[in-house]
């Protein structure tokens, strides 16, 4: 008669949560990228000794041959005003501008004052020097 245990020990070892795990770091950075990502102009944006990230509640965009979008909507520059108005209409909002560093001022100046006599506090988008 063989006496043999009810209870085996296995000596393998599981992967299933370090994959979970991956998995849920994967899907933590693809989700905190898309934050942090312009506009969808290509924009190329001016240097600065400090580039802070902020949330971007409302973004304006300009390219170098005078292209505009305002939260990635393409717009023309007299709609600007209006589409900002809509945005900010019942709070006081942060708008982002991603303007080309090729652009003149005078477009920087007349959106950042647009954005302005709205109440809303006006940051420009800069990359950081290498």
């Amino acid at each position: 008669m063989a006496l043999q245990s009810k209870n085996k020990i296995e000596s393998a070892f599981s992967m299933s949560s370090m994959t979970d795990i991956i998995f849920l770091l994967l899907i933590f950075f693809m989700l905190t990228s898309s934050f942090i990502t312009p506009s969808g102009l290509p924009v190329n944006l001016p240097s600065s000794e400090t580039s802070d990230i902020v949330m971007q509640e409302v973004t304006v965009s300009v390219t170098k041959d005078l292209r505009f979008s305002v939260n990635d909507k393409r717009v023309t520059r007299e709609e600007i005003k209006r589409e900002l108005e809509a945005l900010l209409r019942e709070k006081k909002g942060h708008v982002v501008l991603h303007i080309d560093k090729e652009v003149p001022v005078e477009y920087l100046v007349e959106i950042g004052g647009i954005a302005a006599t709205l109440e809303a506090n006006v940051s420009i988008a800069t990359k950081p020097f290498k």
